[in-house]
């Protein structure tokens, strides 16, 4: 990052007519990304906190005459979202501003902030998702990474939201996750209709995911069987591409789970200008708080490749 005062020595040939065009400030960016991976709420707090109950267990045998079974609840792990301030800016000199004969390159810099700005959500968002298979930077509530085969149920026990071995992106490895993620249980062991919904890979895995769930038939075989993932719609919101995962070959799969993976707006990004008396120089700058998490894990399942 090149800190510091932007002044008429940081771009001289600005001071002078002959350039015709300047670039490096402006590209197209990638339209948002970061709301395929997040329930995206609003908060008017400091932080939010999602708190679990653990739910009742099967109803037993009651004999004639006996007592009805009564059950209880109990608190389980707490997940706690601490919204965190992200802010960047700009000064530039009065003598910048009144010497420099290219007017779009102030512009230009606004329009740059808010893709630094854009960028930022877009990194922290996917970061989660690129540390999920280790704790080095995340955890969920109960201490497991994000996507782990030893997940910890209050009333005890474990569960797992990873493929296990794990596996590179195909119609085997796929199937075997939705299976896995169609026999999810709750915290008291009973079955809940946890379904997926959406697929999430890199750029690398593209072409690779399209040709597995997009053909009518079974990619890469000679027989006529269909392919029943596209056929029974096993992914009704579709392949979502994450131009910010790191690891070329982990994919996800996100569920139907409520309150899964959530992000929290505490402040939407907001841009201001000043100046300063003393020295005239123009300030500008944006500032924004959010925060991402997981509180349940069944809302997301992983495979980290082999």
């Amino acid at each position: 990052m090149a800190a510091g005062v932007i002044n008429t020595g940081s771009h001289p040939k600005l001071l002078w007519p002959g350039v015709y065009e300047t670039w490096g400030q402006i590209y197209d960016q990638h339209a948002k990304e970061y709301t395929d991976l997040y329930d995206i709420r609003d908060s008017d707090k400091a932080y939010e906190q999602g708190v679990q109950v653990t739910p009742f267990g099967l109803a037993p045998v009651k004999a004639q005459g006996a007592s009805v079974t009564y059950d209880s609840e109990v608190q389980g792990p707490v997940t706690t979202y601490q919204h965190i301030a992200y802010a960047l800016g700009y000064i530039v000199t009065f003598e910048e501003l009144r010497d420099n004969l290219y007017k779009e390159v102030a512009t230009r810099r606004a329009e740059g902030n808010a893709f630094s700005m854009q960028q930022t959500i877009e990194n922290v968002a996917a970061f989660i998702y690129n540390n999920a298979f280790a704790t080095t930077y995340f955890t969920t509530a109960d201490g497991a990474a994000l996507c782990s085969a030893s997940h910890v149920n209050t009333l005890g026990g474990n569960y797992s939201n990873a493929l296990s071995p794990a596996a590179d992106l195909a119609e085997a490895s796929l199937e075997d996750l939705c299976i896995q993620i169609m026999g999810t249980q709750n915290d008291s062991g009973l079955y809940i209709n946890i379904m997926p919904r959406s697929l999430h890979i890199a750029r690398n895995e593209w072409y690779n995911a399209n040709r597995i769930l997009q053909s009518v038939l079974q990619s890469n075989v000679s027989s006529n069987n269909i392919n029943v993932l596209k056929a029974t719609n096993a992914f009704p919101e579709g392949i979502k591409m994450n131009h910010y995962f790191t690891s070329a070959h982990a994919w996800f799969i996100r569920t139907n789970c409520p309150n899964g993976m959530t992000m929290f707006w505490r402040d939407q990004p907001m841009f201001d200008q000043d100046n300063d008396f003393d020295t005239k120089n123009a300030k500008a700058a944006s500032y924004m708080r959010f925060s991402v998490g997981c509180t349940d894990p069944r809302g997301i399942f992983g495979s980290n490749g082999p």
